[in-house]
């Protein structure tokens, strides 16, 4: 029988920090099956027990999963001894400690970032042997109009020190400066985007990740801001790798 301290039961929750899901119980708003109880260390049994503030039932979730807007100027990292992290946005979140980002996003790149404490999700979704699917809307330095990049559809590239798998490149706009393209790429390779451009002879000039798998960035999305994942984006997700 797993049981749980109700105070960390509603933190953990996400209906507030430890201090202010105390002031809720000491004020009388949570019941124990229909029972008021003002004590904070009372434990909850995770099976059986039904816990409701004010009423209304709070359901523990198992996992959590957030769509992040990553800014630039931020590394994709649980911390960093001289940079500030991804994770930074989460801090106010009673339970953002168990929080992870999945996969990284260069320093300057902007875009889709999944945060989570799945870590079998997690690991699969970074995991070569699946393949998932990250697109990315790029800047790229001169005019690709005319050049085919069909081929590297099927055979990929010869970097310095390593052949990228098959990516696909389309054009949006082209002028003699610039190239606004996307780019699918079915791996997490360090600067993998920057590296495939840049032996193309078109180095980055902005690089955002719209898409991870089946699930598209949310447009209505502000940068430097994250929302949970709807459930069927959960579902989506986790049929990608098969869980």
């Amino acid at each position: 029988m797993k049981k749980l301290r109700l105070d960390r039961y509603l933190s953990n929750a996400g209906i507030g920090s430890r201090k202010e899901v105390k002031l809720l119980i000491k004020g009388g708003r949570v019941t124990v099956n229909g029972v008021t109880i003002r004590d904070p260390s009372f434990q909850i049994n995770l099976e059986n027990d039904t816990v409701c503030i004010d009423g209304n039932p709070v359901i523990l979730k198992k996992n959590h999963y957030f769509m992040f807007n990553k800014p630039s100027g931020y590394v994709t990292a649980k911390e960093d001894r001289y940079l500030p992290t991804v994770m930074e946005f989460f801090s106010s979140l009673p339970f953002y400690k168990k929080l992870f980002p999945v996969g990284r996003l260069d320093i300057d790149t902007e875009g889709l970032l999944i945060v989570t404490d799945d870590g079998t999700l997690a690991h699969r979704i970074s995991h070569p042997k699946w393949e998932v699917e990250k697109e990315y809307y790029a800047v790229v330095k001169g005019n690709i109009r005319n050049t085919d990049y069909s081929r590297y559809e099927k055979e990929g590239i010869k970097l310095k020190d390593y052949k990228a798998k098959p990516f696909k490149i389309k054009l949006i706009s082209a002028s003699d400066e610039k190239s606004e393209i996307t780019i699918t790429v079915k791996e997490g390779k360090y600067h993998i985007v920057k590296r495939i451009m840049e032996k193309l002879g078109h180095p980055v000039l902005y690089l955002k990740r719209i898409r991870i798998g089946p699930i598209k960035l949310d447009e209505k999305l502000p940068t430097g801001e994250f929302r949970e994942f709807t459930e069927e984006e959960i579902r989506q997700l986790k049929q990608v790798v098969n869980l």
